[in-house]
């Protein structure tokens, strides 16, 4: 299965170019689960180490649906607006209080494959830092961080909104890099399902 992750606290563009990249997937033969954080309470992670007696997060809210989806996942796609030059303070608890998961299984990202959506009112607003980001959430976790490749989708997908989902669904270059990083995320799957 497949978890993307819509890190938007909006039901607008991020939401809509992450399910388009599942629908992608889904007509590939492959399971897909959409999780958005908007309309959830997701706390953030305070460090207080109580993953690390326990095993198990001290706060019981949004992220235990999304835990049990993870555990499952074979593939993970997080999407985040880029707020400020990086990502959502949304798209950042989620990856802050997955510490939880890892406090009680260091392997429980190990091998999964990973890939990063981001979308920006600029052209160069930030997409890229803010795939950064994702990547070394993925690669500090022990999972294999996939991007669209050289020539247009160096990171992963990236879009220019413009603020606007109608901006978002006219950016083909967007669509471009979405496409890209689909085909290499799929392939990577595949690989790893063998």
């Amino acid at each position: 299965m497949i978890v993307g992750i819509c890190g938007s606290p909006r039901e607008q563009a991020t939401d809509y170019v992450l399910k388009e990249a599942l629908k992608m997937l889904e007509q590939q033969g492959f399971e897909t689960h959409f999780f958005t954080v908007r309309g959830k309470r997701i706390s953030f992670c305070t460090h207080c180490d109580y993953c690390l007696e326990h095993k198990e997060c001290v706060f019981k809210d949004g992220m235990q649906e999304l835990y049990d989806l993870l555990k499952e996942a074979k593939g993970i796609i997080i999407a985040s607006p880029v707020y400020n030059g990086g990502i959502s303070a949304q798209t950042k608890a989620v990856m802050d209080r997955c510490r939880a998961t890892v406090a009680a299984d260091k392997n429980f990202f190990k091998h999964k494959v990973g890939m990063g959506i981001t979308l920006g009112g600029d052209r160069n607003g930030g997409q890229e830092q803010a795939l950064t980001q994702i990547h070394t959430f993925y690669i500090l976790n022990g999972m294999v961080p996939v991007s669209g490749g050289f020539f247009g989708a160096n990171l992963g997908a990236t879009f220019w909104t413009k603020d606007t989902l109608e901006n978002a669904k006219q950016d083909k270059e967007g669509f471009r890099s979405l496409k890209k990083t689909v085909k290499r995320f799929a392939e990577f799957l595949k690989k790893y399902e063998k």
